[in-house]
């Protein structure tokens, strides 16, 4: 009976993190507008970087509001601003209304990605926590590459489309995530009081001036900006190169989070046996041969082989970082964890310099050069990791 109340407080919580995934559909839809309104890069990957910006504006302010109203009720606001980001683009896709959307978007996701995980400890426990998080990656995941499958099918009518085209993605996401907002609102689940006071913007950019802090920030940044980056580039990589039509290089971004699926579910295994430190380097390894292949080969076969390595490479990138920053320093993980959360900002800023940078050379491989230097710093990063 225990076991079965267990699963009806955790599949609304498992949905949630299915909702999670929405904000990777900025990846494919900033193609599909760059192609409708005729934008530059510089102008198209705006959407990727202003939906990652809010993480440096929220995440510390949604720990000191989940002090307040409690981890549920913030999960919950949280899908009520995705479900009205959702809302905006079935009226229209223009670019303000895009970029109101995927303001909303971001925002949303800031707030649930710093609430659900705490939200997800007070239903599960101990040595279980970890390997349901891992799960909860997993179906976050499945949103994020069923995105580009359901835009194609709208944008060539393979499902009706109801007038949309492509941006028939976003009512059917938006329906998930009003069953989501009942599903969890129906559900209780018991917290306990919040320890000590809430965490401030000072006392979290104050930890900056521990330098191993500071390196895992910068790799948390460099993570989350790889991730982005090559969600909203690869299908790019594929026109550029191949001559692919959008639909058809849609399955790139498909394809990476396929990859890194495999990963998050892979990783939690191959952790139990292996040292962190020596998984990273192994992972690092892997996204500098995905580099070398986007940079040197124009064949399709090997372009895809290259995505697959990155996408794979940086699963359990976030996760290493996020464990090493917190054992640092166990008496201020409150601080730690708010901080390692503002790093997701990376999301913003390396799809701007991509853009910059594939505009000033016409080419993709502008973008590239910009992920390699991410990928390069995780490498230089890898002697600094501790062994725990």
């Amino acid at each position: 009976m225990k076991e079965k109340s267990l699963y009806v407080r955790l599949i609304p919580v498992m949905l949630v993190f299915f909702t999670m995934g929405f904000v990777d559909l900025v990846g494919i839809a900033s193609n599909y507008v760059k192609l409708d309104l005729g934008l530059t890069d510089s102008e198209a990957n705006i959407f990727p970087s202003l939906v990652f910006f809010w993480f440096l504006i929220f995440s510390v302010p949604t720990g000191m509001l989940m002090n307040k109203i409690g981890r549920k009720k913030t999960v919950m606001l949280s899908l009520a601003v995705t479900f009205v980001s959702l809302l905006i683009p079935c009226f229209g896709d223009g670019y303000m209304v895009m970029l109101v959307s995927f303001s909303l978007l971001g925002i949303g996701n800031a707030l649930m990605q710093t609430s659900l995980n705490p939200l997800l400890s007070n239903i599960i426990t101990g040595d279980k926590l970890a390997s349901s998080l891992t799960f909860g990656q997993f179906v976050k995941a499945i949103a994020s590459f069923l995105a580009p499958y359901i835009a194609m099918w709208g944008a060539t009518a393979a499902i009706p489309s109801l007038g949309l085209g492509w941006r028939v993605l976003f009512p059917v996401y938006m329906v998930i995530a009003v069953v989501a907002i009942f599903l969890l609102g129906a559900t209780h689940i018991k917290e306990e009081a919040p320890e000590g006071k809430p965490s401030t913007f000072a006392e979290c950019f104050a930890l900056l001036g521990n330098p191993f802090i500071l390196l895992m920030f910068v790799g948390i940044m460099c993570h989350v900006g790889i991730d982005v980056g090559t969600n909203t580039t690869a299908p790019k990589i594929l026109m550029e190169r191949l001559g692919m039509d959008i639909h058809a290089a849609a399955f790139a971004t498909s394809l990476y989070f396929i990859f890194r699926t495999i990963g998050c579910l892979t990783g939690s295994l191959i952790l139990a046996h292996w040292s962190p430190k020596k998984f990273f380097i192994v992972s690092v390894v892997l996204m500098v041969a995905s580099m070398a292949g986007f940079l040197l080969f124009d064949s399709k076969a090997l372009l895809y082989v290259s995505i697959a390595l990155v996408g794979y490479g940086n699963s359990n990138v976030f996760s290493i970082l996020f464990s090493q920053a917190l054992l640092s320093m166990p008496q201020r993980q409150n601080e730690v964890s708010g901080l390692m959360i503002m790093g997701l900002f990376g999301g913003t800023v390396f799809p701007l310099l991509m853009g910059f940078a594939s505009d000033a050379l016409r080419s993709q491989t502008g973008a590239l050069l910009v992920l390699a230097v991410g990928v390069l710093y995780l490498l230089f990063l890898f002697p600094k990791l501790k062994q725990h």
